[in-house]
């Protein structure tokens, strides 16, 4: 079994975009290789990839399923630098650390290594990530190498491993668990997300909540997650008014 997965694996783009279904490419793999799952559920791979599964599973060809996407041309991602804000939350979905940055610094696309998967689009709190046609007219394997796929995977295996091993390192003081370093890796991106002093775009400050205790109001140390969406609501709707006005100045 592991040889057959690994042959529709393969067979794969590598571009780990998640619109098949499932969490990566090998994830995909495993489910066609158990019949969990479908061979026409991979948008990049199109029409070809498609007739690659076909021939590794000895299953009928079928036309791309409208509901994971469509075959397009491949494209690239590219940051705005005006409105970047450094928040880093795209460099964290990033699978192929195609993304380079830092807290509350610009960040830009390394090129050669992304895979046009677009999971940079929705964590964007200010939308300062565009797509360019990267292979004009041509669509799914035409627009994507076999040596692009090794590299994409190859990257994505040194992201996931760094992400496993971040996730099993005990924060100082606290006994290692997969929940608690979840929760730990995904407050640490909340600050820089709602920071406001990277850009002028989002500067005017954005009080954190208190709480109240017998009484008295304190500071909050921690924002509830309901408070933490509503911040980042606001500095978004904030950046995009200012950016709207802007672009009609």
């Amino acid at each position: 079994m592991a040889v057959f997965i690994d042959a529709i694996d393969e067979a794969l783009p590598q571009t780990q975009c998640t619109r098949c279904g499932y969490p990566d490419c090998r994830g995909y793999a495993e489910a066609v290789a158990t019949g969990a799952a479908a061979i026409n559920q991979c948008p990049p791979g199109g029409e070809e990839g498609i007739a690659r599964l076909a021939a590794i599973t000895s299953r009928a060809t079928l036309p791309l399923n409208p509901d994971h996407g469509v075959e397009a041309p491949r494209v690239l991602a590219r940051i705005d630098e005006n409105w970047c804000i450094g928040c880093t939350l795209c460099i964290k979905v990033c699978p192929t650390d195609a993304i380079l940055g830092a807290n509350k610094r610009m960040h830009t696309i390394i090129a050669e290594a992304c895979t046009g998967c677009e999971l940079c689009l929705p964590v964007c709190p200010v939308d300062c990530i565009e797509l360019d046609n990267a292979s004009g007219e041509a669509t799914g394997w035409e627009a994507w190498s076999q040596e692009q796929a090794v590299q994409a995977r190859s990257r994505y295996q040194k992201h996931s491993n760094r992400r496993a091993s971040s996730m099993r390192r005990p924060a100082k003081g606290h006994q290692a668990t997969p929940a608690a370093d979840e929760d730990r890796l995904a407050a640490s991106s909340l600050p820089a997300a709602l920071d406001t002093s990277a850009a002028s775009s989002t500067s005017a400050a954005i009080p954190m909540p208190s709480k109240v205790t017998n009484g008295d109001t304190t500071p909050a140390t921690t924002a509830a997650p309901s408070d933490k969406k509503a911040m980042i609501a606001a500095i978004l709707a904030k950046a995009r008014q200012q950016r709207g006005g802007s672009n009609q100045a």
